[in-house]
């Protein structure tokens, strides 16, 4: 047994832990949990815990059901909202076979085997998101608007604000379990929070994120209110995504950091960023995997429709920070188009694909776009060569289905899934009668 497991091992015994919740996400990036005895640890980290797989969505068919759940060590923390007394703890876990390989089905084991083929070229991968949601009164209601939590706009200060307070409560228990937080504040819309959290490797991130969420709404339902990642959940009011910074390091050195170059962009850098541009469409169905997801990106605004990068542009779908002079390390490129409320171990690794198919093949980064995109017609978007992003779930799917980069990505079991998922998604979707066709057409059809 290693040093992470003998100290895992102490901390239940000082910090008096009762119960060790294991977590793992199904391939949609629901969180999943099992608790287990202190005493049934040891044997959890030697061989793993059984359960059925067939259970989980898209983690196999009946007849192979038998599923290991194997904790992480590195993960360990105290989860602070379970109050006085006996402590609760928490690991993620990796999902294996009963014959040790690892499951095929397992999020993070997807980002992990990306994650290698990116360090085979001497690449680790970094990310740092900023992550929306939105505050409302009560839990929804089905045939109600939720009523958000304020009447407060982006960056308002507003006195006894229940959000500012919400956010204080939330950011202490993030901080108690070792994520570190950069900045908060009130976002554009009503009952609209943004908490960023440092710059990490993608597999921590990934992890903090689900952590995050989880935090978000313990936080939320201990004040009496709602916490809600959708995309888009008002028509007038703005989505709630995940801009996330990315970059490239080899050792110590910022592989997207060249002295001298426009914009201190590297080579490296430029095509990294060519190719998530080129295979935007395709990994579209994982960065914004829901319906609703759709409704945020043709809202405008802060949320891009269209396949473009440039300076300082937030209307582009990816953005090049100003550079910091002597801070090369911060040269990176900002993704305006994920979802808050995405798989963060899928979206990360069909994003670093993208990316490093760029660097392997030397794609060439486009012309950037200086004007803001929404404000140009169809016409002149055309002209520049800005295509958009898929329209709905439905064309994110049709695209997807041709894709080689995100079949490899994601692996066969998964890209099956993942599609078969999207497309009932989609048909139930289709058949569902909107408050929108009522209003219009009942008074005078």
């Amino acid at each position: 047994m290693g040093k992470q497991e003998d100290f895992v091992l102490r901390a239940l015994e000082e910090r008096d832990v009762r119960f060790v919740r294991l977590w793992f996400t199904d391939v949609l990036g629901y969180l999943k949990s099992v608790a287990v005895a202190p005493a049934e640890l040891e044997g959890a980290f030697a061989e793993g815990i059984g359960f059925d797989g067939s259970a989980i969505e898209g983690f196999a068919r009946v007849y192979e059901a038998d599923m290991l759940a194997k904790p992480d060590p590195s993960t360990f923390q105290i989860l602070p909202w379970r109050g006085e007394g006996p402590s609760t703890a928490r690991m993620f876990c990796d999902i294996g076979m009963p014959d040790g390989s690892a499951s095929y089905a397992d999020p993070r084991f997807v980002l992990k085997r990306t994650l290698s083929k990116a360090a085979e070229n001497g690449f680790t991968f970094y990310t740092h998101p900023e992550i929306e949601f939105y505050l409302f009164k009560d839990a929804p209601v089905r045939g109600q608007e939720p009523v958000p939590v304020d009447r407060s706009g982006y960056f308002d200060h507003t006195a006894q604000s229940m959000g500012s307070d919400f956010r204080r409560e939330a950011i202490t228990m993030l901080e108690a379990m070792g994520i570190s937080v950069e900045f908060s504040h009130h976002e554009g819309g009503p009952g609209q929070q943004e908490i960023d959290l440092r710059y990490a490797d993608a597999l921590s991130t990934a992890d903090n994120i689900m952590t995050f969420r989880t935090v978000v709404r313990e936080v939320a339902l201990s004040q009496g209110i709602w916490a809600t990642f959708m995309p888009k959940p008002f028509t007038e009011h703005p989505g709630s995504g995940m801009h996330t910074h990315v970059s490239l390091f080899e050792g110590d050195r910022n592989a997207f950091f060249a002295a001298g170059e426009e914009y201190q962009l590297s080579k490296t850098g430029r095509e990294f960023i060519a190719g998530i541009l080129r295979h935007a469409p395709e990994i579209a169905v994982v960065t914004n995997q829901w319906v609703n997801s759709y409704k945020r990106l043709m809202w405008g605004g802060e949320a891009p429709s269209y396949i473009c990068w440039g300076h300082n542009n937030r209307s582009a779908m990816i953005r090049v920070p100003m550079y910091k002079p002597n801070k090369g390390q911060s040269t990176r490129m900002e993704l305006r188009t994920i979802d808050s409320a995405c798989n963060p171990y899928l979206a990360f690794a069909v994003i670093l694909a993208a990316g490093m198919k760029g660097i392997e093949d030397g794609y060439e980064l486009p012309r950037e776009a200086e004007d803001d995109v929404w404000s140009l017609n169809d016409r002149e978007r055309k002209s520049l060569g800005i295509d958009p992003l898929p329209h709905s779930l439905q064309d994110a799917i049709r695209v997807a289905e041709g894709s080689e980069l995100l079949a490899e990505t994601l692996g066969e079991h998964v890209f099956d899934f993942f599609l078969r998922n999207k497309r009932s998604e989609w048909a139930e979707y289709r058949v569902q009668v909107s408050s929108f066709e009522r209003d219009r057409m009942l008074p005078l059809i």
